[in-house]
């Protein structure tokens, strides 16, 4: 593996940092959005299973 020296790596990295296409705060807010909206449908349908389920399994054991 070669060795360079500190300075040139520090070019490196920013020469390639400025290759990046950073996402606009419009689309950061967008994808945020959508992000909260899949955890809250997520825990929704994980509540609405859960509780299912031990319903039914109170059923089936007799347990109230």
């Amino acid at each position: 593996m070669a060795k360079t020296n500190p300075f040139q790596f520090l070019q490196e990295v920013r020469s390639e940092a400025a290759k990046v296409t950073w996402p606009s705060r419009r689309e950061t807010l967008i994808t945020t959005g959508l992000v909260l909206l899949m955890v809250l449908v997520s825990s929704l349908f994980f509540l609405f299973t859960d509780t299912v389920i031990r319903w039914g399994l109170g059923l089936i054991l007799g347990a109230r």
